[in-house]
């Protein structure tokens, strides 16, 4: 509480974190606002059933929109084609030679992707809108045969409600990005971590109704734990001493000083469970889709060994295929953003060494070898997280979505990393207007 009370002390720090706040709200509010052409009395009627039954291909979507997708909202698809368009535009400055180029022009550079980005995100937003649409005029986004749309509803109401969507993506897409150059942190993620945190009594109560207060105890404790482990692993790093060799310029002396490379243990984050997550999803989706125009859902080889144990998250299957791939992306993402020749020619350049290793390529094996085995353990704590959700359901705790709820992993693993990014971000500012921090 004394960091807090510092932090509304400072009069600047003070109007970002007001700022961010009434961000928060607006975009809470317009989470609320009904789209145009949707039946929300009968949504609202069955809101409760719908959050106990519902373990849908769009749940992600649902989660990190505090609910919205499932009322066809103003903000219904929330933030989700952001972040796929920020993930598509970093993974393709590996591919395209000119977002590589763009990347290395500095701030011109990052504004001309962060315009691509935007550009993405309004035609994502666009088909995604259009599918979710397409499912709930067919009657199939609630499950088979549940209304969501008026009964007269028409082609102009299905192009209103497209249209109102995507205009609720493009602005929640402002919004974070108003957060993140006039308040504090990171806009996208605050609205994630809101979105998410707004579920945490309802998905509570839902448990300790379902499985009673004996179940529900277990699941907080072990929320706590899970907490606990997840700040261990967040704040840990493998710390490189990186000497700098003395030089002469003029009559002064450069260098001779003696620093560190901090390198996480998690240095993808979180963005491996949501590839993993996005990924898994996709051909329940894509069936969802095809098998909507038919009246009954054909019973074939496709569905019973594939479809049936992707929908259901405490298969053994799921679990094995989502730990597969949380695995899969955490080494993929990490070797697209982190080049440690890169690196290595950088502290060359600058007069930098490692004790006891040569510069130039010997410190890049160096730094690539340390990486892997940091990799390795980040990538077994991301899928150990993930998972340990899913083998509770297995077990029998709670009947909801493990995947799809704030007590599962993928949304401790959001709501932890954006709290202590948020908390590092508002010290460092106080450390720039008071010269201390929270603890002395």
């Amino acid at each position: 509480m004394s960091a807090i009370f510092s932090a509304f002390k400072d009069a600047d720090l003070r109007k970002k974190i007001l700022f961010t706040l009434a961000m928060i709200v607006l975009y809470r509010i317009g989470a609320q606002i009904p789209s145009p052409g949707v039946d929300y009395r009968e949504i609202s009627a069955r809101l409760h059933e719908i959050a106990s039954e519902n373990s849908g291909v769009y749940s992600l979507i649902n989660l990190f929109s505090g609910g919205a997708l499932l009322q066809l909202s103003v903000f219904a698809i929330g933030i989700m084609p952001y972040i796929t368009a920020s993930i598509i535009v970093q993974l393709l400055t590996v591919v395209i030679p000119r977002f590589e180029e763009l990347k290395k022009e500095g701030q011109s550079g990052q504004s001309t992707m962060m315009q691509y980005t935007r550009y993405l995100t309004v035609a994502l937003a666009l088909l995604q809108s259009a599918g979710i649409v397409a499912l709930a005029d067919r009657e199939q986004l609630l499950g088979q045969g549940q209304r969501v749309l008026v009964e007269d509803a028409n082609i102009f109401t299905l192009i209103m409600l497209v249209v109102v969507m995507t205009s609720g993506a493009v602005l929640v897409m402002w919004l974070g990005e108003l957060i993140t150059e006039r308040g504090i942190g990171n806009g996208m993620s605050l609205l994630i971590f809101a979105g998410i945190a707004t579920r945490l009594p309802t998905d509570g109560m839902n448990i300790l109704q379902s499985s009673g207060g004996v179940v529900f105890g277990v699941v907080l404790a072990a929320v706590i734990l899970l907490v606990i482990g997840v700040v261990f692993i967040e704040q840990g790093q493998r710390r490189i001493p990186v000497q700098y060799a003395k030089r002469m310029v003029g009559r002064r002396q450069y260098g001779g000083t003696s620093t560190y490379l901090p390198l996480k243990v998690n240095q993808g984050g979180v963005i491996p469970v949501i590839f993993a997550s996005s990924l898994i999803y996709m051909p329940v989706l894509i069936t969802q889709i095809v098998n909507s125009n038919s009246p009954t859902v054909p019973d074939n080889w496709w569905m019973r060994n594939v479809i049936a144990h992707l929908q259901t998250p405490s298969s053994w299957q799921y679990i094995v295929l989502y730990f597969v791939l949380i695995v899969f992306f955490s080494y993929f993402y990490v070797s697209v953003q982190y080049d440690p020749y890169e690196q290595a020619e950088n502290m060359k350049k600058y007069g930098g060494f490692i004790p006891g290793i040569r510069p130039g390529r010997p410190t890049a094996q160096y730094l690539g070898y340390v990486m892997n085995r940091l990799l390795f353990v980040g990538a077994a704590y991301l899928g150990i997280i993930a998972v340990l959700p899913n083998i509770m359901l297995d077990l029998g705790v709670g009947n909801i979505d493990a995947g799809a709820t704030p007590f599962g992993g993928t949304a401790l693993l959001i709501l932890v990393s954006v709290a202590l990014t948020t908390v590092k971000q508002i010290e460092s500012q106080l450390l720039q207007s008071n010269y201390e921090g929270f603890l002395k």
